[in-house]
């Protein structure tokens, strides 16, 4: 399935929000649950970390086909294959941890799966491990995504990414593999949107992290 058919799948969702309203009225009861750490600016917070949640979901598809794009690009396609089917398989073919997570709620843990996913393995490969490749605005919306998931269950997925990770990037052939290529790619200017759409995702919603705060 291609990333245009699981934003379809999330078009679907949001359209079946739009009726019920279900997923923000969850989040209107996350919003004093939030640390002290994150700030939502406005009068209507909900309504910004549900524009968060679904940018966020929404970027996953985007994220998978740019990896595919780049991996192709870079002649590195055979080897980041599971990575990019394993991504895929969490919108198409989810595991049974996710039963019961329906519609913008459940697309928010499987948008969660991904981007962690994607994160672990830079970190489990030594040429992109300190290239900055995920800065710290994408680190900071896996947090908050974390958040209004919730700490139990977000957890749980965290641990499912652990082990999904190993399992891929074990073989030395990958850990080791000079990526330089495939992060070239990212000075690709056909590119630049992507990046600079998640580099913004916080601020565009008027969300902010004192991660430094006592």
């Amino acid at each position: 399935m291609t990333p245009k058919a699981i934003l379809e799948i999330i078009e679907q969702a949001r359209r079946q929000e739009a009726r019920s309203g279900t997923f923000l009225r969850q989040l209107r009861t996350k919003v004093a649950a939030l640390p002290t750490t994150i700030t939502v600016a406005g009068n209507r917070p909900a309504t910004r970390l549900f524009q968060f949640a679904v940018e966020y979901i929404e970027m996953a598809p985007r994220l998978i086909e740019y990896l595919d794009a780049c991996a192709q690009q870079s002649g590195r396609r055979a080897l980041l294959s599971p990575l990019i089917e394993t991504a895929t398989r969490y919108f198409t073919q989810p595991s049974a941890m996710l039963a019961g997570y329906e519609g913008l709620d459940g697309l928010l843990s499987r948008a969660y799966l991904c981007h962690r996913l994607i994160e672990e393995m830079y970190e489990n490969n030594h040429s992109t491990r300190n290239s900055c490749l995920v800065d710290i605005e994408v680190t900071q919306a896996n947090l908050l995504a974390h958040h209004l998931i919730g700490e139990v269950f977000a957890n749980e997925l965290d641990h499912a990414i652990s082990i999904t990770a190993l399992q891929i990037a074990r073989s030395p052939k990958y850990s080791r593999l000079n990526l330089r290529p495939f992060v070239g790619q990212l000075e690709n200017s056909t590119w630049d949107w992507m990046r600079a759409h998640w580099e913004n995702l916080l601020v565009r919603n008027h969300i902010q992290f004192a991660l430094n705060s006592a």
